[in-house]
């Protein structure tokens, strides 16, 4: 069921956070309406938006009126409880579609599917019991990660593991959740590429972008990466392969690591990215608008970049700096 979406059609958005904010205000560029449906009052996205729903994401009263109310619905987060897109897929259709959040909100599952169309993850065991993370270990080895399989984003939900670490306490600590034990990658660059399908198939990616992390949570993405040209198209190439086995619409950020000339898929998001926020100055059309009109049946923009571009997180006390940056001419403040 595609969306016949004129002028003033509405656009419902999942999540009011950042994402969603940036979202909105790039639907509102092209002619559409937004509604915010997000638990918090007074969130981000809900300053920009023409509508906001404050309500939980099991009130299906609160569910129903937001789909009827809209035309075509998106997300800025992928872990949306199930019973929510049930009620709201029997009224309008959502983008990405169910297999691209079912895949990305269970880590085993993300890694099995990245397997199985040929791409290459760091090894990984599934583990339930703290007797399966100790043969977990046997198989990987004692440097590793163990991450919860669900819900854990920015260094939360994971603990990095050695020859010295209290299987028995850290394993407590994930309070019974499934996890997932990766081995750990020595990785030369962390690199990711922002992708985009449109309902007819066409891909668009943006240049590769390198990351680099401060305490799990992204500092900084420098565009270009300083890569080489075949790690750059590979990137692009994986990308690609991954938006059509979704048979995706929309923006998906594609996490990767660089490993002696060969790349790794570390992790998919289905949404716009926050290693992706470069595009807003770096190119004639963002990655927002990109996931606007591929969910809306436009046609994709042009994501060629025209700068090089130094893109900086704001965390914390950094915001006490904003004055600096404002008067910094060669600087732009989202």
């Amino acid at each position: 069921m595609k969306p016949d979406l004129s002028k003033n059609k509405t656009i419902g958005i999942l999540g009011g956070g950042q994402l969603g904010r940036m979202l909105s205000s790039s639907a509102s560029k092209l002619g559409f309406k937004s509604h915010i449906y997000d638990p918090q009052k007074g969130c981000p996205a809900s300053q920009v938006s023409d509508l906001t729903t404050v309500a939980s994401y099991e009130d299906i009263k609160a569910l129903t009126n937001f789909a009827k109310s809209v035309d075509v619905v998106t997300y800025e987060f992928e872990n949306i409880p199930t019973q929510a897109l049930d009620v709201i897929e029997n009224y309008v259709s959502i983008y990405p579609n169910r297999k691209a959040l079912l895949t990305s909100q269970d880590r085993l599952t993300e890694k099995q599917f990245l397997n199985n169309i040929g791409l290459n993850t760091a090894p990984f065991v599934n583990v339930e019991t703290d007797a399966e993370l100790k043969n977990a270990i046997n198989k990987i080895g004692s440097d590793s990660i163990l991450k919860t399989r669900r819900f854990g984003y920015d260094g939360k939900g994971q603990a990095r593991l050695n020859s010295k670490t209290n299987l028995v306490d850290i394993f407590l600590s994930f309070q019974g959740q499934p996890c997932i034990l990766e081995g750990l990658i020595n990785f030369d660059q962390e690199i990711s590429v922002i992708g985009a399908r449109d309902q007819h198939g066409s891909i668009s990616c943006y240049d590769p972008g390198e990351n680099i992390h401060q305490n799990g949570i992204l500092r900084t993405t420098i565009v270009p990466a300083r890569i080489n040209k075949k790690i750059a198209t590979d990137a692009i190439i994986i990308t690609g392969k991954i938006l059509n086995a979704l048979d995706y619409i929309g923006t998906i950020g594609v996490e990767l690591f660089v490993k002696d000339n060969k790349l790794i898929v570390n992790e998919i998001a289905p949404r716009v990215h926050n290693s992706g926020h470069w595009t807003q100055n770096g190119c004639v059309i963002d990655q927002f608008e990109q996931h606007v009109r591929a969910i809306t049946g436009l046609p994709l923009g042009d994501g060629n970049r025209h700068s090089n571009v130094k893109m900086t997180n704001l965390l914390g006390d950094d915001i006490l700096n904003l004055e600096q940056l404002l008067n910094a001419r060669n600087s732009a403040v989202h």
